[in-house]
């Protein structure tokens, strides 16, 4: 089977039919984000989906900030997105472009279209222009301004680029059709006045074009042969084809939609995001419970991860959701065999040996993963004081239950069998101190005799044990109530979604640098928090738990 043909996605297919009839030679592709916000988990499938489609083809790829509006972006964005690409291993090379970069030329389309008829400049406030537009069943109105002669709309584009006017005073509308029954093709604004400095440009305009006009030539200017974008472009597409074809343009780009990658009860709206950040909700745009970029690279997510992720939702033309626990299978597949299982204790209770001796400390060797010999082996202080989970022990344990209760015999990960004699109560009754003797035959956790135990459970030695703080998460969103609220659209937040907790772990983990992954045997997959951690007391988030409910279709 290894000849066996493989199944393209429907991109791939329109690619094949246009080099095999000529309409291109070569592919470049490209992502063009806005630097008004950080990226998420939907961005992460454009960014793999189109850098995989110019590696595929032996084309090249392309990275370009459309930053046509400054009233809302910032260059720390501009820098979290570089970073998140990176990251995610897509590679511009030497390609990293600005729509701003392109003014000058946007300007001379812009005027090359007024002196072909095909734009004018209106007067009308932005409320009239909307009452002209007309709806989806009537025809818009033609503006008074339509049919001014091109040179009074040449003088007052150039009067607009001067700075003459006020915001929103006059705006360039590309001359198309009011009766068109696509609403973007209703002579729709190219231009607008704002007297604002750009991060890019700084103060040298005080015009700047619309997205729809600016987008489609910057693929023209770039070369990019597909424009792959999502299903909500599917509507602009006309227009995009008439601003490349009025500029004159001899290989316009070919703009192909996808259905957009939704996760479900996430939030990604950026508005909202910022919303929690100002309000101190979260604290940053890469806070781990959101599904940006950033954050899911801080919860300790890796970029193989998202591409297998990527793979598995595939690519159709169908709009539909997908569960957030496809993620983590992904993240807890792609980490199980490369990470150490290490041992930590998220709820501890004291557990002591009476027998074994006092002030003694022995070295005891570890499997690093018991599934990848080729991650080797640990030592591991072992003593007479140990901290074990507070639920491996119960005073009157339910049938089937398998550790640790008065009488019974355990094993202690990679170390002895002990058996319980005792527990130690506080004046409420709580269990303070668990009692047990051990045998020393049985170390490294087998008896010489043969006798086997039910349960083993992991412990950290108490005397060498280090202290740290873990952050355990749920969503932010409570999922009953769904991500938003159906009266006001505020988000019906989760009041849980940050537990805190002290934990004990090995020594060696008080050593883990920021980004550093590791599993904690029966408590997840957990990450050093690169904002929070410090040169020997990191902080750890939790990636992901162990347990999943969700299975990988057949």
């Amino acid at each position: 089977m290894e000849n066996a043909p493989v199944s393209k996605n429907f991109i791939e297919n329109i690619i094949d039919k246009d080099l095999a009839e000529g309409v291109y030679d070569h592919v470049c592709t490209r992502f063009p984000p806005e630097p008004n916000g950080y990226l998420h988990i939907g961005h992460a499938k454009s960014i793999l989906l189109n850098y995989g489609l110019a590696k595929e083809y032996g084309g090249t790829f392309n990275m370009r900030f459309d930053d046509t509006n400054p009233t809302k972006e910032k260059v720390e964005f501009v820098e979290s997105i570089k970073e998140d690409i990176k990251w995610l291993g897509a590679d511009w090379e030497d390609r990293l472009f600005f729509a701003s970069d392109y003014f000058e030329k946007m300007y001379e389309v812009a005027v090359r279209l007024i002196k072909k008829g095909k734009a004018y400049v209106d007067d009308l406030t932005a409320e009239q222009i909307r009452e002209y537009r007309g709806t989806l069943t009537e025809p818009g109105k033609e503006s008074p301004c339509r049919n001014r002669s091109i040179e009074e709309n040449l003088q007052l584009f150039q009067d607009m680029k001067d700075g003459k006017f006020a915001d929103g005073e006059k705006v360039l509308r590309a001359k198309i059709d009011m009766a068109s029954p696509n609403m973007n093709m209703r002579d729709p604004v190219i231009y607008r006045v704002a007297h604002m400095s750009h991060h890019n440009t700084g103060d040298k305009w005080c015009i700047y074009p619309m997205y729809d006009f600016a987008h489609p030539l910057e693929d023209a200017f770039e070369g990019v042969t597909h424009s792959i974008c999502t299903l909500e472009f599917e509507d602009h597409r006309p227009l995009y084809n008439w601003v490349v074809e009025e500029a004159e343009f001899p290989h316009p780009p070919k703009q192909i939609e996808f259905a957009k990658l939704y996760l479900t009860n996430v939030v990604t709206g950026k508005r909202y995001i910022k919303k929690l950040v100002e309000d101190g909700i979260v604290d940053g745009w890469d806070d781990p419970r959101l599904v940006s970029i950033a954050a899911l690279r801080r919860r300790g997510f890796t970029p193989e991860s998202i591409q297998m992720f990527v793979d598995l939702v595939g690519v159709s033309k169908s709009n539909s959701s997908v569960d957030y626990a496809m993620l983590e299978y992904c993240i807890r597949e792609d980490l199980k065999l490369k990470r150490p299982r290490l041992m930590a204790v998220l709820d501890p209770l004291k557990l002591v040996i009476d027998n074994y001796p006092e002030g003694q400390t022995e070295m005891l060797t570890a499997p690093n993963n018991m599934e990848n010999e080729a991650l080797g082996e640990r030592e591991i202080p072992f003593g007479r004081e140990l901290w074990i989970e507070r639920e491996d022990f119960m005073v009157d344990p339910p049938r089937k239950y398998k550790r640790m209760f008065p009488g019974t015999e355990v094993r202690l990960m990679n170390a002895y069998f002990v058996t319980c004699t005792g527990y130690d109560t506080d004046d409420e009754g709580n269990v303070t101190c668990v009692h047990c003797t051990y045998d020393p035959a049985t170390k490294g956790g087998s008896a010489p005799d043969g006798r086997k135990v039910k349960g083993t459970i992991h412990w950290v030695e108490a005397s060498h044990a280090g202290k740290v703080v873990t952050r355990l998460y749920e969503n932010i969103v409570d999922e009953e109530k769904g991500v938003y609220n159906k009266e006001d659209g505020s988000l019906n937040l989760n009041p849980n979604s940050l537990t805190t907790v002290s934990a004990y772990v090995e020594p060696c983990l008080m050593d883990a640098k920021a980004f550093e992954s590791f599993q904690f045997v029966r408590n997840g997959f957990f990450c050093a928090d690169y904002k929070d951690s410090k040169e020997g007391a990191p902080v750890f988030n939790r990636i992901v738990s162990l347990k999943s409910s969700f299975k990988l279709p057949k």
